[in-house]
């Protein structure tokens, strides 16, 4: 696992874009396709506004969770992505999750689409995560039941803390299989639970599950508490 400290948040989208442009171009010129799961949020909002790769042609993209909403809901995460970066990236091929289909249909045909486009073990070349107050990761919250699932690529979620409650998610097996994984954490409010994952796995607090050897985190000085 490794950790960097950015002084503010315009510094940790200016790093969050850099790290994501260069695994994008390692994965295209090892493999020839670039398979990138996508968080929403603000800091994420503000790297994929400068994110320039190489080349779009042979990027995927895909969504580490998404509310069950239509895809112009102010609370989707495609309409953020659609805003911050889909005017530039020409050439990439978008996997929306279908919300507005509800989460149980949504996830069904999502897990469907990975395994066709991946193969039965889904492995993303590259999982961007945020992390909640509480612990949770894309939609996996602390105690769900979607937090458990071992089988499938997408899971339902159902009575999310955080409205709306019904979502889907990548599942944690699909996260953990991710080549790289990068972990965001922003301001004062996010520093227990980041406090919490550095401490190591804990059922309680679904960020800390990722598979560390594979995981960055980049964090401001807010975040880690005490700016080390």
């Amino acid at each position: 696992m490794r950790v960097e400290r950015c002084e503010h948040a315009a510094e940790l989208a200016d790093a969050t874009a850099s790290l994501l442009a260069s695994l994008l171009d390692d994965a295209l010129a090892t493999r020839g396709a670039a398979h990138l799961a996508l968080a929403g949020g603000t800091t994420p909002a503000g790297a994929y506004a400068q994110l320039r790769p190489s080349r779009w042609d042979g990027v995927e993209l895909w969504f580490g969770d998404e509310r069950a909403v239509r895809p112009d809901d102010p609370q989707s995460n495609f309409a953020m992505v659609e805003r911050s970066l889909l005017g530039h990236a020409a050439g990439a091929l978008v996997h929306r999750i279908e919300g507005e289909r509800g989460a149980e249909e949504a996830a069904e045909r999502y897990d469907a689409l990975l395994r066709e486009r991946l193969g039965e073990r889904v492995v993303l070349d590259i999982v961007l995560l945020g992390i909640g107050e509480d612990g949770h990761t894309a939609s996996l919250f602390p105690a769900s039941a979607a937090l458990a699932e071992r089988e499938r690529a997408a899971v339902a979620v159902h009575g999310a803390p955080k409205p709306p409650p019904d979502r889907v998610s990548l599942t944690l097996p699909v996260l953990r299989a991710a080549r790289a994984c990068i972990l965001l954490a922003s301001g004062e409010g996010k520093a227990a639970a980041l406090a919490r994952v550095l401490a190591g796995p804990d059922d309680a607090v679904p960020a800390s599950l990722l598979e560390r050897e594979r995981l960055t985190i980049l964090a401001d000085g807010a975040a880690l508490g005490d700016g080390a």
